[in-house]
């Protein structure tokens, strides 16, 4: 009889879930508040058709170098849901929130050209790229 306990390749192929969940759980890094981002108004205007995120968007643009490395569920969390979400090769995704008002308000809120930001994911779940699309000018 043997001095060690047997190991079956189910417990083996849990150990290696554990411990690779535990891997990817440790990638990335939780947001933080993001200094004068008025989150609960963002999140109250889905494809900004209410026109109320422009005003939010001086502060999240000072405040973007924080939103690298941060994950998706935390994005999620401090913007809402995406407006638009792009499915990439691999494990990428891109995230689209609208800035403005445009065609994504009529209807079945079809694409738009309105400007947007948008967030590129990673194949580790992290944000990867940042971009923000030009306001347009103010009547």
């Amino acid at each position: 009889m043997s001095r060690f306990p047997s190991i079956t390749v189910r417990s083996c192929g849990f150990l290696l879930l554990a411990f690779s969940g535990l891997w990817m759980g440790g990638c990335g890094h939780a947001l933080p508040q993001l200094p004068d981002f008025d989150a609960p108004t963002w999140r109250a205007d889905p494809y900004a058709c209410r026109n109320q995120r422009r005003a939010a968007v001086p502060a999240l643009v000072r405040s973007k170098e924080q939103l690298y490395e941060a994950r998706a569920d935390d994005v999620t969390t401090l913007l809402g849901q995406p407006d638009e979400e792009e499915l990439r090769a691999g494990t990428e995704k891109v995230y689209y929130y609208y800035l403005e008002p445009g065609s994504q308000c009529e209807g079945r809120h079809a694409r738009s050209g309105a400007a947007c930001l948008s967030l590129r994911f990673g194949p580790l779940g992290t944000v990867t790229e940042v971009l923000t699309d030009p306001l347009s000018p103010t009547p």
